[in-house]
């Protein structure tokens, strides 16, 4: 069994409550332990009764890094339509001036992180099926476990304010203990199953893409992303935990996500990365261009072959590479990409891939790189602006966390989104699941529509929508 034998959170919540009377404000106490291995998915499983609702998973693409949250010490929320990502990054610099942080290991993703995203357009107009997450929505955990390089580590996070005394220690020391116990208990996952699939004007759709192609061959624009969304109705309510587990087993080269809000999900399983940032290190990914797996191994091959060599898609990915290299120069004093890309292969698709590394100048900050990046031209087209507008207008779709950054900051300024695509919304008995395609002067709508279609795939299978 875990057990945490030395603590100085009672220390810090003492302090803390002294310094909230003198200062009237909210003073955060975290404190970071390493501790016996727990398994991410069995902690996110047993946060369900408790922290149902407030509740995230975050697996790396690469490697075996984990992050899962359970409950929320603070919420960072905003509406805002522009400033959007300095906001953010002010209001949590702001709260953490006068924490008071017991870290001894001082690991990237332990101690403080807020973990969330970003809406993918602030200025679309908001529909009901987005009501519960705001346009810039993070949480800070009561309890965060961090699993990395075969070490796991436990942040306790609690914000204490004047009105509060020291038994909030002994609440808090309890409800660790508690949570640490339950992980070890049995969990059965409760089954449900798909009874109705429901394509939303897929006709409209496809008329949207022919227009599209009509002003890119008469206007300015390059590329505009168009995307769609398939409803999905279920015999029981969907068992967020099976959909994560297929994904972890399914989609184990991409990011797995889940964020929870009020009692809706957003989950998916991503590969596209948008940003990573390690001290002055950072990474990006160019994703554009795709093709289905083969069934086979030698048709498998004929398909990345084709790919490779296809104009079209070549030259869709060639405008995120040229877009991406500029934003990264605009803030990196070395950057480094290869000239030719290779093939990412996944379990229901393959895509052109270029990998991106830099040195963050001074003074660069990871939301600074995530606000310049987003949209890349993967999700939202080229020029960015008049594709935005174009997606406005003609884009029957509110995307909401579709196709943002999601993913997660620390308080030593380390952290990482991904381009959250290959996701879903889950709510109750039902789900949206999006998929998008990238519209340039050659595109045909009838071609797009299927790419869409095998861009559904790996949230249809997770859902129980494909069957083997």
């Amino acid at each position: 069994m875990v057990t945490i034998q030395q603590t100085e959170l009672k220390d810090g919540i003492h302090r803390a409550i002294e310094m909230a009377k003198k200062e009237s404000a909210s003073i955060l106490v975290s404190e970071i332990h390493n501790i016996g291995f727990i398994d991410p998915f069995l902690f996110f499983i047993h946060g369900k009764d408790k922290y149902a609702g407030e509740r995230f998973f975050w697996k790396e693409s690469a490697g075996d890094k984990y992050m899962v949250g359970l409950g929320a010490a603070k919420q960072i929320k905003s509406e805002q339509e522009t400033g959007r990502f300095f906001h953010v990054e002010k209001e949590w610099k702001q709260f953490l001036e006068k924490a008071i942080i017991f870290d001894h290991y001082h690991k990237s993703g332990t101690g403080p992180v807020a973990f969330g995203g970003f809406s993918f357009d602030p200025l679309k107009k908001k529909t009901k099926l987005w009501a519960k997450f705001a346009n810039s929505l993070f949480h800070l955990p009561k309890f965060m476990l961090s699993v990395m390089e075969g070490e796991a580590y436990l942040t306790t996070n609690i914000v204490c304010t004047a009105q509060d005394d020291l038994s909030i220690y002994d609440k808090l020391e309890q409800e660790r203990q508690d949570l640490i116990k339950a992980v070890k208990q049995h969990f059965a996952l409760k089954p449900f199953d798909l009874s109705e699939k429901i394509e939303i004007k897929p006709e409209e759709w496809k008329q949207a893409v022919t227009q599209v192609v009509k002003d890119i061959k008469n206007g300015p624009q390059k590329k505009v992303v168009l995307a769609r969304e398939l409803r999905l109705i279920f015999n029981a309510e969907v068992q967020v935990e099976s959909v994560l587990q297929n994904l972890l087993t399914e989609q184990s080269d991409s990011y797995v996500f889940a964020f929870e809000a009020n009692g809706d999900c957003f989950i998916g399983a991503s590969p596209e990365r948008l940003v990573k940032k390690e001290n002055d290190r950072v990474y990006s990914t160019c994703l554009a261009g795709s093709i289905a797996r083969g069934t086979n191994r030698r048709e498998d091959e004929q398909l990345g072959r084709q790919l490779l060599n296809d104009a079209k898609n070549l030259g869709e990915h060639q405008y995120v590479v040229d877009m991406i290299k500029e934003a990264m120069e605009d803030t990196c004093s070395e950057v480094s990409i290869p000239n030719q890309p290779s093939l990412l292969k996944l379990r229901h698709i393959q895509h052109l891939f270029t990998p991106v590394k830099g040195k963050a100048s001074p003074g660069t900050s990871l939301l600074m790189m995530a606000q310049r990046l987003h949209p890349t031209p993967a999700l939202g087209g080229l020029p960015k602006v008049a594709a935005l507008l174009k997606i406005r207008e003609v884009e029957d779709l509110d995307r909401g966390l579709y196709g943002g950054p999601i993913g997660w900051f620390d308080y030593q300024g380390n952290g990482e989104f991904a381009v959250a695509i290959r996701s879903g919304l889950i709510q109750e008995n039902e789900a949206s699941i999006f998929a998008g395609c990238g519209v340039v002067g050659n595109s045909e709508a009838e071609l797009e529509y299927q790419e869409t279609k095998i861009k559904f795939k790996p949230m249809l299978s997770a859902l129980g929508g494909i069957k083997s």
